[in-house]
């Protein structure tokens, strides 16, 4: 605010306050006011000073009646590189600046410092607190089960396969055959919070990889009721819990997130799913294929958010229970109905109209489990521990699995299972591999050799595409990173450096090269960078590292040469190509040794295209044949 004043806000998890530092005679110089006023956002520090009420009310912070009145300010530690985007920025939802879900993703650590993130996982630890708590108070017991098995969980293809130790092995989808196995083995109430593993190739908001599962198993004496009313119990725990305990938790995800609280009855809603299939052809629901709910059917994403909507509307909740599946949407173990074989002792809780988990009574009985097992074609024998249990006897059981991520998202209506989750994983989480072999080994910028610089004609050989030739043109400098070798281009103009393709090394270097080359730009040559013509790797590099906006060309014309794309061209460039076949344009291959008077003939015709152009000509390079002649 002047020389003997400023404003600092203070953040700690959730909480935010303002502090209020003025210089004083002998005590707080103008100095110190100047080295506070320019630390950056996200520096560490420790305060000493005096709670007092705020002579106005301060909107910007979590806390806005009083304030801390600064006397001593220590530096911890301070940020010292560039960041996409500040806790602040990534908080302030405006018109003109919102950080995009991809940016906050790709930068994890920076996004779960915000209070929103700190906020949903907070509430995500209050779920698990109480779902033990209730079934801790029912004689549960918690086990922790192996997540490497000998043959798939659930069946079909969506397991993630391993080598182990020369046999087949898999990640468990869910821990159902262990918990199962630990019933036969007399456990009779157990519970299980582990990860669970489906190699599914799906990059919605809805699908993770990886996930927590949140698993109940039970013994049951007379009906699989039993579970189900005990599963309830255990999420109506968890929903009473969180708004009485996790409101400025669930008030800070609001910010970001706005959402009405979730809505439940005192006796749940059990809607058989004959009955929700009935709900929606009457309300004249079709699916994809124009026809009604099939009673017989799975449902699918958008008919559970369209039955949700109408059970919101018509019993005033957002939590219910559909009960007495389908055969044809369950797995193997799933025990039919015994009066209806095309039905199952099983259930689906939802939440905000959409599936939190999937239950019901498991077959018991040896024979009809292996039978069950064999039809959906699976070998009995790649599960035999689980088969053991089963052939030992076992009592009747039911059960069922929740999705922590799943069940966090719907009860704060993130949009995006992502955000419930700490390091989310999906089909596109880890990095391509590097080329697996390079034109010139030697010139890799993964190891340098001390002292040397690789020649830039075989950086552009081993990581450049035709952009990447133009940098041999006098017109363009070109900055060398002193770690790696790797290099950039780039063409001063109007205070800007125009940076034309990506930078040639590994592509895993990218992001760490950038910010070398960003950093001796403006410290050295004072200059801003705009980058052109460059790959989406680079480009989501600039984009979620260093929080770059994009233009792109509404409409470009290219000749794609690469798998036989030639040959699928539209009229346009097909007429071209009719033309110069004939003009007479025959191609001659000469290899590198091409004679001078071919040469000189090129020259010439390359001069007289020249003279002949008119108007402004916008081209990234100069016609030179023969530089770099080895690599053209």
């Amino acid at each position: 605010m002047s020389a003997k004043l400023c404003f600092v806000v203070f953040r700690e998890g959730i909480t935010t306050i303002q502090g209020v530092l003025r210089a004083k005679d002998h005590e707080i110089s103008e100095n110190m006011v100047r080295f506070v006023e320019h630390m950056r956002p996200g520096t560490l520090v420790l305060v000493r000073g005096r709670l007092k009420q705020a002579e106005q009310k301060v909107k910007l912070t979590t806390l806005h009646d009083i304030e801390i009145e600064i006397t001593h300010v220590h530096l911890e530690t301070a940020r010292t590189v560039s960041i996409p985007f500040s806790v602040y920025e990534a908080e302030a939802i405006t018109d003109n600046h919102q950080i995009s879900d991809h940016v906050r993703l790709a930068n994890r650590i920076l996004d779960l410092r915000t209070p929103t993130s700190q906020g949903i996982f907070r509430v995500q630890a209050g779920i698990c607190r109480y779902f033990r708590e209730y079934l801790d108070d029912l004689r549960f017991m918690e086990i922790h089960t192996p997540k490497l098995q000998g043959g798939a969980t659930e069946g079909g293809s969506e397991v993630f396969k391993l080598n182990y130790f020369g046999r087949p092995a898999f990640l468990a989808q869910s821990p159902q055959l262990a918990k199962q196995m630990s019933i036969s083995a007399d456990f009779q109430h157990v519970y299980e919070v582990g990860p669970v593993f489906r190699a599914e190739n799906s990059n919605t908001p809805r699908h993770l990889t990886e996930y927590t599962g949140l698993d109940i198993e039970m013994v049951i004496d007379t009906h699989y009721y039993e579970a189900m009313y005990t599963i309830d119990g255990t999420l109506k725990h968890i929903f009473k819990n969180l708004y009485e305990k996790y409101l400025p938790e669930i008030q800070a995800v609001k910010h970001h997130f706005p959402h009405e609280d979730l809505v439940w009855l005192e006796d749940t809603l059990v809607l058989p799913f004959s009955e929700g299939a009935r709900i929606l052809s009457e309300s004249g629901w079709k699916n994809d294929d124009g026809e009604p709910q099939s009673a017989l059917e799975d449902l699918s994403t958008r008919a559970e958010r369209e039955l949700g909507r109408l059970v919101k509307e018509k019993y005033k909740t957002d939590y219910y229970i559909l009960d007495k599946f389908p055969a044809s949407a369950r797995p193997f173990y799933t025990m039919p109905d015994a009066n209806n074989p095309q039905l199952t002792n099983s259930f689906d809780f939802m939440v905000r109209g959409q599936e939190i988990l999937s239950g019901g009574q498991r077959i018991h009985d040896y024979a009809m489990l292996k039978k069950n097992i064999e039809a959906v074609g699976m070998d009995p024998d790649t599960l035999k521990e689980y088969m053991d249990g089963f052939a030992y006897v076992a009592p009747p059981h039911a059960g069922a699995g929740i999705g922590l991520e799943r069940l966090t998202s719907l009860i704060l209506e993130l949009g995006n299972l992502r955000y419930a989750s700490m390091y989310h994983r999906d089909p596109k989480s880890f990095p391509e591999g590097a080329k697996s072999e390079l034109r010139y080994p030697d010139a890799t910028t993964l190891s340098r050799p001390k002292g040397t610089l690789q020649p830039l004609e075989q950086l552009v050989a081993n990581y450049g595409d035709s952009t990447n030739t133009s940098w041999m043109d006098e017109r363009y400098k070109i900055w060398r990173d002193n770690k790696t070798g790797a290099a950039i281009a780039y063409t001063p103009l109007h205070g800007r450096a125009i940076c034309a393709g990506d930078p040639l090394c590994d592509s895993r270097q990218y992001g760490d090269v950038a910010e070398a080359f960003m950093h001796w730009l403006k410290e050295e040559k004072n200059l801003k960078p705009i980058w052109i013509l460059i790959n989406e790797p680079f480009q989501g590099v600039l984009g979620t590292r260093f929080n770059f906006r994009t233009f792109s060309p509404s409409v470009e014309q290219r000749v794609d040469l690469s798998k036989d794309g030639f040959m699928h061209q539209d009229k346009d460039i097909e007429r071209k190509i009719r033309h110069s076949k004939n003009e007479g344009v025959e191609v001659e291959d000469y290899g590198s040794k091409i004679p001078d008077e071919v040469k000189a003939k090129v020259d010439q015709r390359i001069k007289d295209w020249q003279n002949d152009r008119t108007g402004e000509q916008v081209h990234l390079s100069d016609v030179t044949p023969w530089v770099d002649q080895e690599h053209r």
